[in-house]
């Protein structure tokens, strides 16, 4: 049987972040996915074969986005480009040629072996795939390649004036999920029964993958403090706490900031936001001998 392919699509405008190789060097070791930037921060030397990059400017990307969508597409600053995740499909549909999944997510993430999560068996059973339990996951989240799915943003209400508003409101999480998950707060048999009404609520697997440290929820232990030491080798994502257990990605969005941390936490600045330099070990280093991931920012495995 052919192996599912996948396309992860991701605009991306103003300046790479600090840790960019080690996010391009956790995509090489997994030559069986493809990434696709939209940008106008130019390709990186350390890029791997299997992430593309298309040039454009922040400007030409909202006009093009306008003309495909027919709305008018204009915000001010890149980060309302989170909201524009549900539409990728549809917008970006001729790059998907030939591809059986589309995906959407962010770059704050180190990525594990993605494909010992997303089987064959995953792939061929479900249409839409979150890393989250309960909700579509804005930093990861897989659809089919289909008309219906690159279209199933149209079931949102009001998604034209959500898309033209200029401030960033979380579409492609709380308005998205709404799509598949609309009776998420249900026990699991009454959603099931619910499903059997909608074609969007059947074939989709929500799996807490334990992918975001410093969430409000507990671990997979159930204890609230999570692990803070996250080592990457030879594309294997593992903790100091968990042994060998092996994870399909970290997203380390609440060391970087502390705009979503849980309270009381927002008032205080996040591990990252202290530090006067992220990353400490080369990436030609970490490339060979891998590299750790916790509060004090990327530094060698063995620091």
């Amino acid at each position: 049987m052919k192996a599912a392919s996948i396309l992860k699509i991701i605009p991306y405008f103003g300046k790479w972040p600090e840790w960019i190789d080690f996010y391009l060097e956790s995509c090489r070791h997994n030559p069986d996915i493809n990434w696709l930037f939209y940008t106008d921060c130019g390709r990186p030397a350390t890029a791997p074969a299997n992430v593309q990059f298309i040039e454009i400017t922040f400007e030409d990307y909202k006009q093009l986005v306008s003309a495909h969508l027919r709305i008018d597409f204009n915000p001010t600053h890149p980060y309302k480009l989170c909201d524009l995740k549900p539409a990728l499909g549809f917008i970006h549909q001729d790059q998907l040629t030939g591809y059986d999944f589309f995906a959407f997510g962010d770059i704050d993430i180190i990525y594990g072996k993605l494909r010992a999560f997303l089987t064959e068996h995953v792939l061929q059973k479900y249409n839409v795939i979150s890393s989250h339990e309960r909700r579509i996951s804005g930093h990861f989240c897989l659809l089919r390649n289909s008309e219906k799915y690159r279209n199933a943003f149209r079931k949102i209400p009001h998604w034209q004036q959500l898309l033209e508003n200029d401030q960033h409101l979380g579409i492609d999480e709380s308005k998205f999920s709404k799509v598949f998950l609309p009776h998420r707060k249900h026990p699991k048999w009454l959603q099931y029964f619910w499903s059997l009404s909608s074609s969007y609520q059947r074939n989709t697997l929500y799996k807490e993958q334990y992918s975001t440290i410093l969430s409000p929820m507990p671990w997979w232990d159930g204890r609230m403090d999570h692990p803070q030491q996250w080592f990457w080798q030879n594309g294997k994502l593992t903790n100091s706490r968990d042994g060998e257990r092996e994870f399909m990605y970290l997203h380390f969005m609440n060391w970087k900031s502390n705009t979503w941390l849980p309270k009381p936490l927002p008032n205080e600045p996040s591990a990252w936001m202290k530090l006067d330099k992220l990353v400490r070990v080369a990436i030609d280093v970490a490339a060979k001998e891998g590299f750790k991931i916790s509060p004090e920012g990327f530094t060698a495995i063995n620091s």
